[in-house]
């Protein structure tokens, strides 16, 4: 695997994590926060998270596979 692959894999890593902590004290707080994106505002919620964290593992698994 090529370093940028590997700097990459690393990065995403690192966003699950952190997308799994706050999707674990948003689901303990119960908290939904209103963000603004762009001229829609949209609700975020642990199950947010929950769909950036699959994503994240997709790209991860992607990158692992031999080219």
């Amino acid at each position: 695997m090529e370093d940028a692959s590997r700097r990459v894999i690393r990065f995403l890593e690192k966003e699950i994590k952190t997308y799994a902590a706050l999707a674990l004290f948003l689901a303990k707080t119960e908290i939904k926060v209103r963000v603004r994106v762009g001229e829609k505002e949209i609700l975020m919620s642990p199950a947010y998270y929950k769909e950036r964290i699959k994503e994240a593992k997709g790209l991860v698994n992607e990158l692992r596979k031999p080219n």
